[in-house]
């Protein structure tokens, strides 16, 4: 647990009529988008997702949003509503219905869905509630407006929260795609209402703040896609999110126009598209869809559509790459990365790259070939929507600090004060009394891991030591001395892992643990624990003077 700013104390009491806003994940980061907003004692939480961990954060599964701030309070949450079904909005609502499992859940119908069936894996079911696009629902004291946005998963929505103290509205996640794929764009006509009716607080997606002009069409990747697939002899194998319908119908078209089979590979994507085509939001032609298991029985006439776009070790295309999967990739094949990187996930995306490469593929990707768009507003349509909104607040939500910052300079341009910008972290609290915006406090809120079955028992200092252990090695030292005479009669025996092998290297370490111990023992240090950090001292100094290395050092002296 860290307190985010130290300077600023924990809130008062909220006020009568003001509503609290706290963001327990998704600010300075890309992931983990959960926020609290609370009126008249009661709670609504807004998304609940994951983050995907970093190379220095070894062994870690998944990284939660910190709910301590709310669990003394869980009966008072009235209902989480989803923006949409991807996982750094949804990831985490597992783990959330573990501490109370009766939370009303909110979303259009491919959200709920996807949500239903993640749920589903770990024994929970959900008490849901479909809204759509022009919908309201009343929560509690909330009143709620949802909107349309267009992003890379069907089914968007922005929420606008009515209360007494004013009104919010949250773009969640989204792009302003003039032609999508669905016909289902941004609902700009409903943004400009609320600027007209007045919003307080405009709670905008930052992820492109900082590249100029507008997002590309999702249509515009269709040529690349279409260019890759035709020209290939053999496999095609696309690697995207297992939530991003649009993309896979694109790919599912212009294997039928080719002539070619298709195959979901990969349980997410599985389960994801199985869904999506029950639901209506995928259609996929006639005679075009195999089954993975008679992959053998065709020839290479045939496009996998996989997971593992972003370098995740147990997916589909990682282990394509490791050369432990059923599908061998060879000379021919072309493997197509139809996704962005998240920052975090370079390096393991460019090892696959290599892997592939070596095996005697061709990668595409998107820095050689435009088969990737972003689902976020670039700098030109956040431009767009502070114009038509005009707000009187506004906080950037979802990116890392130069995203927020640059989102925020977007609205300080087109007319927002510079003090009613505010650029927040996780754990800040913000209230909104009788329309006016103030920061009021911040809330103890850290990093949750997942690692495996533990939630929340790995802390900063056992990722510290798995650092060091996987980076600088390991040494342990025994020693035994007698308990009377204080001399030493085993020892000591090093052993050393990640480090050097050759034992006689410690030779001259041996020698200077032993004075080291013979004059503490002459000084009447008796103690075993004195001793081991005498020992644990002796060996760091060394270890760090010789051979520049700072391993992980047990020292363990044992009295007979």
């Amino acid at each position: 647990m860290n307190h985010p700013h130290p300077d600023l104390g924990l809130p008062p009491a909220l006020v009568d009529g003001g509503l609290r806003i706290v963001a327990l994940g998704g600010l300075a980061e890309i992931g983990r988008n959960m926020t609290i907003f609370e009126s008249k004692g009661k709670l609504l939480i807004l998304d609940c997702g994951v983050l995907f961990p970093e190379d220095s954060q070894p062994g870690i599964d998944l990284i939660l949003p910190d709910f301590s701030y709310i669990r003394d309070r869980l009966a008072d949450v009235v209902g989480l509503v989803l923006t949409h079904g991807h996982e750094d909005h949804v990831g985490a609502v597992p783990y959330l219905l573990r501490e109370r499992g009766d939370i009303a859940i909110y979303g259009s119908a491919l959200t709920l869905a996807l949500v239903s069936a993640k749920l589903k894996e770990h024994r929970i079911t959900p008490l849901t509630h479909e809204v759509r696009e022009g919908g309201h629902e009343d929560i509690g004291p909330f009143e709620l407006e949802f909107v349309a946005v267009n992003h890379s998963i069907p089914d968007s929505l922005a929420v606008v929260i009515n209360t007494d103290a004013g009104r919010i509205l949250h773009t969640g996640d989204f792009k302003m795609d003039q032609l999508p794929l669905d016909a289902r764009v941004t609902d700009l006509g409903t943004f400009a209402r609320l600027g007209q009716e007045g919003v307080d607080l405009f709670m905008v997606d930052s992820t492109n703040a900082d590249v100029p002009g507008f997002t590309p069409s999702e249509r515009e990747i269709m040529p690349a896609l279409n260019r890759v697939i035709a020209s290939t002899k053999r496999r095609v194998i696309v690697a995207s999110f297992s939530s991003h319908v649009h993309r896979v119908q694109q790919v599912i078209d212009i294997a039928a126009e080719h002539g070619r089979k298709a195959a979901f590979i990969g349980r997410s994507m599985v389960r994801n598209m199985k869904i999506a085509e029950e639901m209506g939001y995928l259609k996929i032609p006639d005679n075009v869809l195999m089954d993975a298991k008679d992959l053998d029985s065709f020839d290479d006439n045939v496009v996998l559509i996989c997971t593992g776009s972003q370098g995740e070790p147990m997916a589909a295309l990682a282990r394509m790459a490791n050369g432990d999967h059923q599908i061998r990739v060879g000379e021919g094949d072309t493997v197509i990365l139809a996704s962005s990187l998240i920052p975090g996930n370079e390096n393991s995306v460019f090892r696959i790259i290599n892997e592939l490469t070596r095996f005697g593929a061709k990668v595409v990707h998107k820095a050689n070939a435009l088969v990737h768009v972003s689902g976020h507003a670039a700098a030109g349509e956040l431009l767009y929507c502070y114009n038509i909104v005009k707000p009187e607040y506004v906080i950037p939500v979802h990116g890392e600090w130069r995203h927020m910052k640059a989102n925020a300079e977007l609205a300080i341009q087109s007319g927002v004060g510079r003090s009613h910008a505010l650029i927040i972290e996780n754990g800040i609290v913000v209230d909104l009394v009788d329309h006016e915006l103030s920061v009021v406090g911040a809330v103890p809120c850290g990093f949750v891991y997942v690692d495996g079955q533990s939630i929340g028992d790995i802390t900063e200092a056992s990722l510290k030591d798995r650092r060091i252990l996987g980076e600088e090695g390991f040494i342990s030292v025994v020693v035994v001395i007698d308990s009377q005479s204080g001399k030493i009669v085993a020892g000591p025996d090093i052993h050393a892992r990640g480090f050097n092998e050759d034992m006689a290297l410690f030779d001259d370490v041996k020698l200077k643990i032993e004075k080291v111990l013979a004059v503490a023992v002459a000084d009447g240090i008796n103690g075993t624990h004195q001793l081991s950090q005498i020992v644990r001292k002796t060996v760091g100094g060394w270890v760090g003077g010789e051979h520049r290395r700072k391993p992980m050092i047990i020292p363990v002296v044992i009295e007979v």
